[in-house]
């Protein structure tokens, strides 16, 4: 009757048009006061004590670090480098913005900062050079999903807090994976350009890659800034992303001078108002993930699944059904903040690894993003191309089926997602809550 009651709730104020925020908070109070013990002054300790989550401190910085990356002229660098690269291959500039996709996600951290970034410079390129306006928009919202699964990534900064897993060990489990879906999309596009007859572009000389490459540089540092930081102990994750920071202001502003600093405030601003959007979906999912815990909600779940003999292989496709269901109506860090606490133990107690879990839960979340009604890219995408919703999710549809083959493929191949963790830590030893 509780558990009932508890998503009931939540899904009727989401019907109703709340904010999924608003929605989560409400229908844990509700259900707090109606079937629970707890008092209202416990419920507003659990989201005062939200915004002391070490690892959600990340969560801001990485934030300010891709909006100044964005504004600046990192992003246009990193596109120009990437065509010199591979820009005369069959479908080469859609080639060129897939990889500008991933060389963007290793500095910002979020997926649609990446298409803001890359789709704003190369949509219009596209469409200079022969591809339909539809073609480049449906390869963007697709390759832009990148920014969440190649660290660093807020979406597993996130799930490290709400499982008590390493970020560091999220990081690294993510690069595997996201070089090759990255290069799935680029295998993808080459075949589509060449059965659509798309023209090639001149190849770019050796001195062209390196004048490209030469200007880029300052922002594929940041790349090894952070990792390089990270695993050699220089300083934990959450103290990369401030980091990040600072290096991000000194490139945009000092460097390369595509940011006045009297443009700063105002980055600052919109940086804040992005966090506090963020912050407050994810104080609201912790409460609900509290009130799950406190009613005994994920054990009960466990010892149902345990009780019924579910094996592994079985409880991953119910894992995947979940979230890709989910992904269709919430935000990725509420859905990581609501159902990682109730499915995390019971992988745990099948042998399923956390880290190679995390990175199922970041590519059902990459999906979830290019499909309606609520995903995210789509409506970015549409805001970049001046184009309708419907318009964008028909042509960026087709495209998904790369990401739902690779989403069975790491699935149920967990090396990819757990080599580098394993090779560099050790096997994690993680107890079922």
């Amino acid at each position: 009757m509780t558990t009932t009651f508890l998503f009931v709730s939540l899904f009727v104020f989401m019907f109703l048009g709340m904010p999924i925020a608003i929605s989560l908070g409400l229908a844990s109070v509700l259900t707090i006061l109606f079937f629970a013990n707890d008092t209202m002054a416990s419920m507003a300790l659990k989201l005062f004590d939200t915004a002391h989550h070490y690892t959600l401190l990340s969560i801001p910085f990485f934030i300010l670090s891709g909006m100044l990356l964005t504004t600046g002229g990192v992003a246009r660098r990193l596109i120009r480098f990437a065509n010199t690269c591979v820009g005369h291959l069959p479908g080469g500039l859609a080639i060129a913005s897939v990889l500008a996709c991933m060389l963007f996600a290793a500095i910002s951290g979020s997926s649609p900062a990446t298409v803001v970034a890359i789709g704003s410079i190369v949509i219009g390129g596209m469409v200079q050079h022969g591809y339909t306006k539809g073609f480049a928009a449906g390869v963007i919202a697709n390759a832009g999903t990148l920014g969440i699964l190649i660290p660093p990534s807020i979406v597993m900064v996130v799930y490290a807090a709400a499982t008590n897993v390493s970020v560091g060990r999220m990081f690294l489990a993510g690069i595997i994976p996201g070089a090759i879906l990255g290069i799935m999309l680029m295998g993808a596009v080459y075949f589509a350009a060449r059965k659509a007859g798309i023209p090639l572009q001149p190849r770019s000389s050796w001195r062209e890659v390196f004048v490209a490459g030469a200007d880029a540089i300052w922002g594929l540092l940041l790349i090894f800034v952070i990792m390089g930081g990270i695993y050699s102990g220089a300083f934990t994750p959450t103290e990369a992303a401030a980091v990040a920071v600072i290096y991000a202001l000194i490139v945009a502003v000092f460097i390369y001078r595509d940011l006045r600093p009297l443009e700063v405030p105002k980055v600052l601003v919109e940086a804040g108002k992005v966090t506090v959007m963020l912050m407050f979906i994810i104080a609201n999912a912790f409460l609900f993930a509290h009130v799950l815990t406190t009613l005994r909600i994920p054990q009960e779940i466990s010892e149902l699944i345990l009780a019924n003999d579910l094996q592994p292989w079985m409880f991953l496709i119910v894992v995947n059904i979940l979230l890709l269901v989910a992904g269709n109506f919430m935000e990725p860090s509420a859905i990581m903040l609501i159902l990682a606490p109730i499915l995390f133990p019971i992988a745990v107690r099948l042998g399923i690894d956390p880290i190679h879990l995390g990175i199922i839960f970041v590519v059902n979340m990459e999906i979830g993003m290019i499909t309606p009604p609520v995903g995210l890219n789509l409506f970015v995408t549409s805001g970049i191309t001046g184009e309708s919703l419907p318009w964008v999710v028909r042509h960026a549809i087709p495209w998904t089926g790369i990401l739902l083959i690779f989403l069975i493929f790491i699935t149920y191949v967990p090396v990819v997602s757990t080599f580098l963790p394993d090779f560099f830590f050790g096997p994690e030893q993680v107890r079922p809550k």
